[in-house]
């Protein structure tokens, strides 16, 4: 065990997970790229968990930083505060919600608490419908509504939660429906989670596309079916987009936007990609919605001036470089690639996702069963070759997450396709 190994297990948490039989201290990273400790080069496509949406150490981020670093690193919520105006006014524009106000958190798990807090005093319950096999963070409110056992180490919430189905497409009971007959059941399995249920619901939250989960997606326009019912009933929507927003999908700006038929959700939140690494999460709501807390409320780190610079900078740069479209192109080459090479390999159950957010599903060969085991030995394989991945899945975290920086090139694509599907043939 390494000295550093040994300090962190002896100060920090036993369930604070690491990667990898020996962890890695990564030290400096330059664009698409991170180095370790003993100077050891890996192609990132994991990103700090879809963190680093731009690039490492892009200079656009790091000289917005140092320069209002330089002027002023604090003054709260209680003081105007410039950036945080600047960024709040282009994600209200962005965001499609009429009449939108923005309020930022320090993470994507405050960003969720925050909009189950508005949920629940606006519609004045605390009835959360939550999508089976969903993330939504670690606090005590987030937990409550995550479905996947794996990331939910309480039952003691304070929401009462009803679990619906639709957000996997490829495994339960309506998996082996086409598109059309799959949202129909969908559908009709919330009307009646909504008959049982006891008073008004609050509102559903709903991943786009799920993350932790292993990157798996509805079929297009499920969520605005859905939302035609809830809209008959007054319950709000509230889309996570802490993975999915600025663009990672190539298709959309939002995840949301695949399911665009109904308009876009009452509540967005958002984290991660923003910060380019710095900690920057929020909320964007109707103003109704918003200003439904009557009460002192004020964020002692949320909105602060360097943060703030650095997502502005950030956005910036997405914007005018089209990462977007990047994306959307580099990412489906990258997903064929991958397609064309697990053809035949009993272990990869499917390749799925779209722009750069893909999952590879691992099973044992010749089953349907999901096998952690040879994810975690992928997950070496691909690090020793030089490339680092993610892990997610149900409960068995048995899926490879692909979520390079928005800036991968064709060549690195091609690159980290065949180091990925090297490692796959070394653990077949």
């Amino acid at each position: 065990m390494s000295e550093l190994l040994a300090r962190h297990r002896a100060v920090l948490p036993d369930w604070l997970a690491l990667y990898y039989e020996d962890p890695l201290e990564l030290t400096h990273g330059e664009g698409r790229h991170v180095w370790d400790a003993g100077g050891r080069r890996y192609l990132d496509f994991f990103g700090g968990i879809l963190t680093t949406m731009t690039a490492h150490a892009l200079p656009e981020v790091t000289k917005a930083v140092s320069e209002q670093a330089a002027r002023l690193v604090h003054s709260s919520t209680l003081y105007l505060n410039r950036p945080m105006i600047d960024l709040a006014e282009r994600i209200a524009a962005l965001s499609g919600i009429p009449d939108a106000r923005v309020f930022f958190t320090t993470s994507g798990t405050e960003a969720n608490d925050t909009a189950l807090l508005l949920a629940t005093a606006y519609r004045r319950s605390n009835q959360i419908i939550a999508m089976r096999n969903s993330y939504h963070g670690r606090s005590f409110s987030a937990v409550g509504i995550t479905g996947n056992s794996g990331w939910s180490p309480t039952s003691y919430s304070p929401l009462q939660t009803l679990w619906a189905h639709g957000a996997v497409r490829g495994r339960g009971p309506f998996a082996h429906l086409d598109d059309r007959e799959f949202t129909e059941a969908a559908v009709a399995d919330l009307r009646d989670l909504l008959g049982q249920a006891r008073g008004q619901v609050a509102a559903l939250i709903a991943e786009p596309v799920q993350g932790v989960g292993g990157f798996t997606s509805p079929p297009d326009g499920l969520y605005a079916a859905f939302r035609e019912v809830l809209s008959e009933r007054g319950i709000l929507w509230i889309a996570d987009e802490v993975q999915t927003g600025w663009g990672r999908t190539g298709d959309h700006f939002w995840g949301w936007q695949a399911h665009d038929q109904a308009g876009p959700p009452d509540l967005l939140t958002f984290a991660k990609g923003i910060g380019n690494g710095m900690s920057i999460g929020g909320v964007v709501a109707r103003a109704d919605i918003m200003n439904v807390i009557d009460t002192n409320s004020l964020s002692t780190f949320g909105g602060s001036p360097v943060t703030m610079a650095a997502g502005l900078a950030n956005l910036t740069y997405l914007l005018e470089h089209d990462l977007q479209g990047n994306a959307r192109r580099v990412g489906g080459l990258l997903r064929e690639r991958l397609r064309a090479g697990t053809a035949g390999m009993a272990h990869v159950r499917e390749v799925r996702g779209r722009g750069l957010m893909l999952g590879v599903e691992l099973v044992e060969p010749g089953t349907d069963r999901a096998d952690p085991a040879r994810a975690s030995a992928v997950l070496e394989a691909a690090r020793a070759a030089g490339l680092l991945l993610g892990k997610g899945g149900g409960h068995d975290t048995s899926v490879l997450r692909v979520a390079p920086p928005l800036s991968l090139t064709v060549a690195e694509a091609e690159e980290g396709g065949d180091l990925l599907l090297s490692a796959l043939r070394a653990t077949a």
